[in-house]
């Protein structure tokens, strides 16, 4: 069974979408603890499914390796198999990734490596391309460079505004995450020798 943390800084629709899969006594994979960089909505889910949750505020830290620092000791003291950053909006220490990859993943709202960054969907938008996607990578130390695991294409309509895409998007990558988690458990993925296509 692989134990997993889940990093939120929001409403956390990505980890409903984890616990709602770990339902199922077949999923082979269950979230130990929900963190967060501040008191996030996303909790309020955490608590229905009985799941714990921690929270490390930046702004209670020096800089950002000491902020970095205390958020790996609480990670590491679930001792997960696998940590999954959910619309978690801030940037991990370096060493905080060399702690955590090749086991640490994240999903983005675009086809990687088109549109990096926290502004994908507008970025896409403004671009004038017509399809974007949704795209789930190992983490690294670059912004959304890590190797991709998979992701899938989405059509940009006319007439789509930002947040209507956006919530085309959220169930792709909802979708793509699950899919990742069961890969990664039944050894279809193996995080360590993955490479990027």
């Amino acid at each position: 069974m692989l134990s997993i943390v889940v990093l939120i800084s929001g409403g956390g629709s990505n980890l409903r979408a984890l616990l709602d899969a770990a339902q199922d006594a077949e999923f082979p994979a269950r979230v130990v603890v929900v963190g967060a960089d501040r008191d996030a909505e996303g909790f309020e889910h955490a608590e229905e499914f009985g799941v714990p949750t921690f929270s490390v505020a930046m702004s209670n830290f020096a800089d950002r390796d000491a902020w970095g620092d205390a958020l790996l000791e609480q990670v590491r003291l679930w001792q997960p198999d696998l940590v999954v950053l959910s619309g978690f909006m801030k940037l991990l220490p370096p060493r905080v990734v060399a702690a955590l990859s090749p086991n640490l993943i994240n999903t983005h709202p675009a086809y990687l490596p088109e549109f990096p960054g926290a502004h994908a969907v507008r970025d896409a938008m403004q671009a004038g391309v017509t399809e974007t996607g949704a795209s789930v990578i190992i983490v690294d130390n670059g912004v959304d460079t890590g190797p991709i695991i998979s992701q899938e294409r989405i059509p940009i309509h006319p007439g789509d505004t930002e947040e209507h895409l956006h919530e085309r998007i959220k169930p792709v990558e909802r979708r793509l995450l699950i899919q990742a988690v069961l890969d990664i458990a039944n050894g279809v993925v193996e995080l360590g020798l993955h490479s990027r296509r």
